[in-house]
């Protein structure tokens, strides 16, 4: 009996430990995933460089 209630106490700390690692990897990858989307707006709406956007070409 006491080797069923253990292995139950087991298996229950495993499947918490499991979640909690999801978490916090589910967690990272949207932390990622925003600094990347943080940095291309930035990017797309910085102004463009000297230069650039001065003139059209009608070949492209």
């Amino acid at each position: 009996m006491d080797i069923d209630l253990s292995m139950q106490m087991l298996a229950a700390r495993h499947a918490a430990t499991n979640n909690a690692v999801q978490i916090a990897v589910f967690k990272k990858a949207h932390e990622m995933q925003t600094e990347l989307l943080e940095t291309l707006m930035q990017t797309a709406l910085s102004a463009p460089p000297p230069g650039q956007g001065l003139r059209i070409d009608k070949l492209a």
